[in-house]
């Protein structure tokens, strides 16, 4: 029986497996579900993972279709640049949750249901999986973060800030829900900023930055844009940080992590000739950004005749190989998004589409982030 495979020689043969296969481990057995939550043998399954990647030249991301989550890999060199690996969803009722919305941070995705009842942080790997309860009751438009402080206390930041056509605000809600006490906490935030609901919180370092724009409209100008961070140590926001651009309504925005250390800002006018243009940091931390020259830059016009969805708002960058890869949907008659596309551009004209198959969800757009697996378990107060 495998179950009765001595310890050692059982974690030899799980550390063969992918990632994406110990959810089906997990069933094997009592022993074999204990052992692929071992944190030693986590940790070297994780370390042989990463050294097949670098070997491989690729990294693993995270991709939600159709309000499915899948582990893929890219690889550039390739001429099947970007493969599925396996449904990352570890969750007892998968089949009936649909995921409308992800956020990445420290081997942990975080993510939101698309019947807004429920919240839902688990680390893939591990296998933790934590529900997390309203406060009162959540919001369609609610935004959320997931981090955690200096001490390594993982956070959730939720908040909601509708107003009317005179900025009087009509639902304001701003909050924190601390793993380590189970609770949620309520902030005093009067933002005289605003970041759009299609726009996604990006972490690094345990922190959470945002595409931000001034709540009120200047007379005689335009909104000025900047990024914003909350610090989950101070669990305050912070200060306004500068962009490398000026973009206006309607032009498309998006964040990326680069490494571990690294913000990369894609920007793209709504016009023509539709310039893509990408900005790598040279310094990021909650109260200063620096920009380094630009990445990336090229005119979309003759290579797609439109301009990415202002909805959008993934991408990856391979910085070694100066190719970005932004994921959007393709333009069917009419008008309508019927499939989930890929499109991989670099410099001196290099275009490819890759097709992720059919969009049979028309208001779900394709949404992804850098994935690194961690052994991590959150400190989470139980009943």
């Amino acid at each position: 029986m495998l179950s009765d495979l001595p310890k050692d020689l059982a974690e030899e043969v799980l550390s063969k497996l992918p990632v994406t296969s110990l959810r089906r481990v997990r069933f094997t057995c009592k022993k074999w579900n204990t052992l692929s939550k071992d944190r030693s043998f986590t940790r070297r399954l994780i370390g042989k993972e990463e050294a097949k990647k670098k070997q491989r030249k690729e990294f693993h991301v995270v991709m939600m279709l159709d309000f499915r989550v899948s582990l893929f890999s890219l690889n550039l060199l390739d001429p099947n640049p970007i493969e599925r690996l396996g449904q990352l969803i570890s969750l007892d009722d998968a089949n009936q949750v649909d995921i409308s919305n992800i956020f990445h941070c420290d081997g942990f995705l975080l993510c939101t249901m698309k019947d807004i009842s429920r919240l839902v942080v688990w680390n893939p790997c591990s296998g933790q999986t934590i529900w997390i309860k309203p406060r009162n009751s959540f919001n369609m438009w609610d935004r959320y973060a997931l981090g955690y402080d200096v001490m390594k206390n993982h956070k959730v930041l939720r908040f909601v800030d509708h107003y009317d056509c005179k900025r009087r605000p009509l639902l304001r809600e701003f909050e924190i829900y601390s793993f380590d006490s189970d609770s949620w906490k309520v902030l005093d935030v009067n933002p005289d900023w605003d970041i759009e609901f299609v726009h996604r919180g990006l972490s690094l370092h345990g922190n959470t930055y945002w595409f931000a724009r001034d709540k009120v409209f200047p007379r005689g100008g335009d909104h000025s844009y900047f990024l914003l961070c909350f610090d989950f140590t101070t669990e305050t926001f912070g200060p306004r940080l500068p962009l490398p651009f000026h973009p206006f309504f309607a032009d498309t925005v998006a964040l990326s992590s680069v490494g571990d250390n690294q913000i990369a800002v894609l920007f793209q006018r709504c016009s023509s000739p539709y310039t893509l243009k990408i900005w790598i940091s040279s310094k990021i931390e909650p109260n200063a950004v620096s920009w380094k020259k630009s990445f990336l830059k090229v005119d979309m016009k003759p290579l797609m005749g439109i301009s990415f969805s202002f909805t959008g708002g993934s991408f990856f960058v391979d910085e070694e190989k100066k190719v970005a890869v932004v994921l959007d949907k393709n333009i069917g008659g009419g008008c309508d998004p019927t499939r989930n596309i890929a499109y991989i551009i670099g410099k001196k004209g290099y275009f490819k589409k890759v097709d992720r198959g059919e969009s049979r969800h028309l208001t779900c757009w394709p949404l992804g982030c850098s994935y690194v697996p961690s052994s991590v378990q959150i400190n989470h107060k139980t009943a």
